[in-house]
């Protein structure tokens, strides 16, 4: 059985931090690209940040960049995302999704929410 789950959200104060975890299990864990996705209310879900499965190579949406990083534990098959200076406009569901482009297959999470508010 496929699963995704985050863990590690809550309330916290704009410039704090946070890290957010997405335990995997079900699935070949490293063969997949890993991805966070953030959905604030009244708003479309959108990419946070990527991790792919060989190498490591990162990217980020700009709005995040120098703020998030995202990184990888294939032996534990976990991925995080660790935030900092957050904003209250960085307040979404976050989520995470694994994708393995070659044979079109990608899953989620059921999300985590975040909070950054005086």
């Amino acid at each position: 059985q496929v699963q995704l789950v985050e863990s590690g959200g809550g309330l916290v104060q704009p410039g704090g931090s946070l890290r957010l975890s997405c335990a995997a299990s079900g699935f070949t864990f490293r063969s997949y690209t890993m991805n966070w996705y953030r959905q604030a209310p009244g708003k479309e879900r959108e990419f946070v940040a990527g991790i792919r499965s060989t190498a490591g190579s990162t990217n980020y949406a700009d709005s995040v960049k120098g703020r998030f990083t995202i990184s990888r534990d294939n032996a534990k098959k976990t991925v995080y995302l660790q935030m900092k200076s957050l904003k209250p406009e960085d307040t979404a569901v976050y989520y995470c999704k694994a994708r393995w482009g070659l044979i079109n297959r990608e899953y989620w999470g059921q999300g985590t929410q975040v909070t950054v508010s005086s």
